[in-house]
C-alpha cells in the first residue's frame, strides 16, 4: 500500500507537503500543462498587498552560483483584483489555497487582512519578510516586538482564517521573532525567505539592481535554512513549513525529517516545472522503502 501523505496545518488539510512557494508560482495558471496541478498539497499565491502595486524597476533576476537573485518588489494587481478574478480559477484547480499577504503599514496589513478573512483562501500566509520592497515587508519581521504587532492586528482582523507567518532569515534573533508571533496569533510558522544579497556589475560599475540589495534563493541556501528549520523546531510547538533550495526530493526529505511538516518550492520550478509532482512521488518511494506508512512518522526529531 501507498503511504498516507496527507496532513492538517492549523485545521487545513493537505494531501500532502509539498506546496508551491509563493512568488514562484503566479496565480497556477502560469503552470497549467506543465505538471499536474491537481496532485499538490497547496499553493501560495503571489504576494498581495491591498492595492496594486508595480513592482520594482530595472533588472529583477540574477543569476548566480547555485541559486538566483531576484527583485520583483511585490507586483500584483491587488487583494480585490486576486479574490474577483484569480482566486475562483485557484480554487478549481484541486490543492489548499494559501494567500500570501504583504503590506507597506499595519494598516495595509489589517485592511487586506479583512478582505482575506471574508474570502474562500484555505490559509494566509503573513509575509513580514521581504528583503526587497523599499517600505513595509521585511522591517516587519526583523525585530520581535514590530513582527508581534503585525501578526497580532492581523489576526484579529482574520480571525476565521488559520494565520502563518513567514519569517526572515535576515533577522538578529529569528528564534525571538518567531516567539512573538506566535505569542500573537500565529497558528503556524514558515521559513526561510530569501536572504538578502547583492550583484555589482564590474561593466558598469555599479549595483545589478537598482534597489543595490535583493533576495538571494536557490540551492545555495538550502543548508542555512535547514539549520533554521532544525534549531527552531526545538523551540516552538506550531506545525513549521519549510522553505530554501528544494529541488528534489532528497531536499523535501531532509526538511521533513528536521521537523517539517511541509515544505514549498519555489525557484526550482522555473527550470524544471514538473518537480513538484516528482518531489511527491519521492517522498512517497522513500517512505515504502523505510516501511513508513504515514506523514506523521517520517520526521526525526
Amino acid at each position: 500500500m501507498k503511504p498516507d501523505l496527507s496532513l492538517k496545518i492549523a485545521g487545513v488539510k493537505l494531501r500532502n507537503p509539498v506546496i508551491a512557494a509563493s512568488g514562484t508560482f503566479g496565480y497556477g495558471r502560469e503552470y497549467q500543462g506543465l505538471l499536474d496541478i491537481s496532485r499538490l498539497g497547496a499553493i501560495c499565491s503571489k504576494g498581495l498587498t491591498l492595492k496594486p502595486r508595480p513592482g520594482n524597476q530595472g533588472r529583477r533576476i540574477y543569476e548566480t552560483p547555485s541559486g538566483m537573485m531576484n527583485s520583483i518588489g511585490l507586483e500584483n494587481p491587488g487583494i480585490a483584483y486576486f479574490i474577483e478574478n484569480e482566486l475562483p480559477h485557484l480554487r478549481k484547480l484541486g490543492p489548499a489555497v494559501i494567500a500570501n499577504l504583504s503590506g507597506s503599514t499595519v494598516d495595509e496589513y489589517v485592511m487586506g487582512g479583512k478582505l482575506l478573512n471574508n474570502s474562500s483562501v484555505d490559509m494566509i500566509e503573513l509575509n513580514i519578510s521581504c528583503p526587497n520592497v523599499k517600505a513595509g515587508g521585511m522591517a516587519f519581521g526583523l525585530e520581535p516586538k514590530t513582527a508581534a504587532a503585525v501578526t497580532g492586528q492581523v489576526r484579529k482582523a482574520a480571525y476565521s482564517k488559520p494565520l502563518m507567518v513567514k519569517l526572515s532569515p535576515n533577522a538578529p534573533d529569528l528564534l525571538a521573532v518567531a516567539r512573538a508571533c506566535i505569542d500573537a496569533g500565529a497558528d503556524a510558522l514558515s521559513l526561510i525567505n530569501t536572504i538578502k544579497a547583492m550583484a555589482i556589475d564590474i561593466d558598469r560599475r555599479e549595483p545589478v539592481f537598482e534597489m543595490t540589495s535583493a533576495g538571494l534563493s536557490g540551492p545555495a541556501i538550502r543548508p542555512i535554512a535547514l539549520r533554521m528549520v532544525w534549531e527552531l523546531y526545538e523551540v516552538v510547538r506550531v506545525p513549521i513549513v519549510g522553505i530554501g533550495g528544494i529541488a528534489s526530493a532528497s531536499d523535501a526529505l531532509e526538511f521533513l525529517l528536521a521537523g517539517a511538516v511541509a515544505v514549498q518550492v519555489g525557484s526550482a520550478t522555473f527550470a524544471h516545472p514538473p518537480l513538484m509532482n516528482e518531489i511527491i512521488d519521492g517522498i512517497s518511494g522513500y517512505m515504502q522503502r523505510m516501511g513508513i506508512d504515514r506523514l506523521s512518522k517520517l520526521s526525526i526529531r
